[in-house]
C-alpha cells in the first residue's frame, strides 16, 4: 500500500506498530500504521488520510498495514445512486418515531451505561479484554477513561448523534466524522435488549440520509472483511466502492 502524496500530508510521519492480536480474525496477528503526530492530523489532513484508507481512533489516525494480509478494504457508499433495500426501508420506517439529536462530542453517563452493555453483549470477549487492559494500564485507569480515549476525543470535526425514545431514552449513539467529501462512521453503539429492533441499520439509513442533506457525496462504512460475518452488513448498503491497490472502484 502507498503512503499519502497530497503535499500537506507530508508533514506527518508514518510507524508501523508491533503485532497485536488481530480483532475480527481468530489466530490472527494484525499490525497498524499510524500517523504522527497525531496534533498534526486537523480536519484538512484527515480528509486526505481517509481517501487513502485511514481512520480514527480518539486522536489517532491508522490504517492496516499487516505483512501477511491484506482483509481490510474500506468501503464508502455512493449516495447520489444509493438504492436502500427493502429491509433497509423497513428499518427506517420501524424506528421513525426516535429524535435524533447532532452534539459535540462529549462524555454523558446515558451514553457509557448503554456503550458497556453494548460491548458486553455484542462482544463479550473483547469487553472482558478491555476491563483486564484498562487495569494493567496506567493512563487508562478504568472503563470510562478507554471510553473517553475511544470516542470523547478528537483532532478532527467530529460529532455525535443521540437517538432517543418518545420517554428520553437513549437507544442509539453514533460517533461520526466530517470529512471534504462525506461523513464517516466512526462507531455505533446501541440498545441490544429489543431483540426485533433494527437500530444498527437504522442508524446507517438516518446518517446517509442526513450526509445527502449536507450535499456530499459518500458515506465510508470503515473497514469490511469477506471472511467477518460481524463486517457483512456493510455490504447491503449500495452501490458502493472499495479501496484496492490504492484507488476507489
Amino acid at each position: 500500500m502507498t503512503l499519502p502524496s497530497e503535499p500537506a500530508l507530508h508533514k506527518l510521519q508514518f510507524y508501523v506498530t508491533t503485532p497485536y492480536a488481530c480483532g475480527y480474525l481468530p489466530n490472527q496477528l494484525a499490525q497498524s500504521l499510524i500517523a504522527t503526530p497525531h496534533h498534526l492530523v486537523d480536519a484538512n489532513l484527515y480528509s486526505g488520510l481517509i481517501q487513502q484508507g485511514f481512520r480514527r481512533s480518539g486522536k489517532f489516525a491508522y490504517r492496516p498495514h499487516c505483512e501477511n494480509c491484506n482483509a481490510c478494504i474500506a468501503v464508502r457508499v455512493v449516495l447520489p445512486d444509493f438504492l436502500p433495500n427493502r429491509s433497509q426501508k423497513r428499518a427506517f420506517k420501524q424506528h421513525a418515531d426516535l429524535t435524533a439529536r447532532v452534539m459535540p462530542l462529549g462524555y454523558h453517563d446515558s451514553h457509557f451505561g448503554l456503550y458497556t452493555t453494548y460491548q458486553a453483549a455484542r462482544h463479550p470477549d473483547e469487553h472482558v479484554k478491555k476491563q483486564a487492559e484498562a487495569h494493567r494500564t496506567a493512563h487508562i485507569q478504568n472503563e470510562a477513561d478507554e471510553y473517553r480515549h475511544f470516542l470523547c476525543q478528537s483532532n478532527v470535526e467530529s460529532l455525535m448523534v443521540e437517538f432517543s425514545d418518545a420517554n428520553n431514552q437513549v437507544k442509539i449513539v453514533s460517533v461520526i466524522d466530517i470529512v471534504n467529501d462525506g461523513v464517516s462512521a466512526v462507531y455505533t453503539f446501541y440498545d441490544t435488549t429489543q431483540t426485533k429492533a433494527s437500530y444498527g441499520t437504522y442508524s446507517i439509513m438516518w446518517l446517509i440520509e442526513w450526509t445527502n442533506m449536507l450535499g456530499l457525496p459518500y458515506f465510508y462504512l470503515g473497514y469490511w472483511i469477506a471472511e467477518s460475518q460481524k463486517m457483512a452488513y456493510k455490504q447491503a448498503f449500495k452501490p458502493q466502492e472499495k479501496l484496492i491497490d490504492g484507488e476507489w472502484i
